[in-house]
C-alpha cells in the first residue's frame, strides 16, 4: 500500500535493520510523503538542496503527531525543539513530480536534546539522509531546558540505536 501524499503519515511497524539501525520491538517508522512541486526544483530540474531540510522539518512535525502531539500542544507542554545541527547525505537527485517518502526515527535521546534520522526514499530507493540534532529551548530565556518526561519517554520507546 503506498502512503498518502501530503501532510499525512502512515505507520509501519518493522523489525528490519535498514541503514545501520537496530530496531527495538514496537518501533514505529513514520512515513511522510511529499510530491516535488515545480517551484521546488532548480534550473537543472533537481530538487533544490535547501528543500530537503524543509521536507525533514515537516517529517519531524508529522513524527510528533504520530506520537500523539500536535505541534502547538508540544510547545504548550514545554517542548520547543530547535535544530542545532543538520547534516545531509545526498545519494541520488530528485526531480519534479517525484514522490519522496520520509522515514523518521530517533537515534538518540538525551536530557534536553534528541537526534532524528530522516531517510528520504523514492520508490524504496534512498535518495538522501538527513541527520538533525534538536535542543529543547525555553523561549523566554533562550536557553536549553530538559525535555518533558512524557516526551522523552515517548522518544525513547520508538528510538532505534546506532550500530557499528
Amino acid at each position: 500500500m503506498s502512503p498518502v501524499v501530503g501532510a499525512q503519515w502512515t505507520q509501519r511497524c518493522g523489525e528490519d535493520s535498514r541503514e545501520g539501525l537496530a530496531p527495538r520491538r514496537g518501533t514505529i517508522t513514520v512515513v511522510y510523503s511529499h510530491r516535488i512541486r515545480y517551484h521546488e526544483v532548480d534550473q537543472q530540474g533537481y530538487l533544490f538542496n535547501s528543500r530537503y531540510l524543509e521536507i525533514a522539518d515537516i517529517a519531524m512535525t508529522e513524527f510528533f503527531r504520530s506520537l500523539g502531539w500536535q505541534y502547538d500542544t508540544l510547545i504548550a507542554e514545554g517542548t520547543d525543539p530547535s535544530v542545532v545541527k543538520s547534516e545531509i547525505a545526498f545519494v541520488s537527485p530528485c526531480r519534479f513530480d517525484d514522490v519522496i517518502d520520509a522515514d523518521t526515527v530517533p537515534t538518540r535521546v538525551g536530557t534536553s536534546s534528541f537526534h532524528l534520522r530522516i531517510i528520504l526514499r523514492r520508490d524504496e530507493v534512498i535518495v538522501a539522509t538527513v541527520e538533525n540534532t534538536y535542543v529543547n529551548v525555553d523561549l523566554a530565556s533562550a536557553r536549553s531546558r530538559p525535555l518533558p518526561t512524557d516526551v522523552a519517554e515517548a522518544l525513547r520507546r520508538v528510538a532505534r540505536v546506532e550500530t557499528t
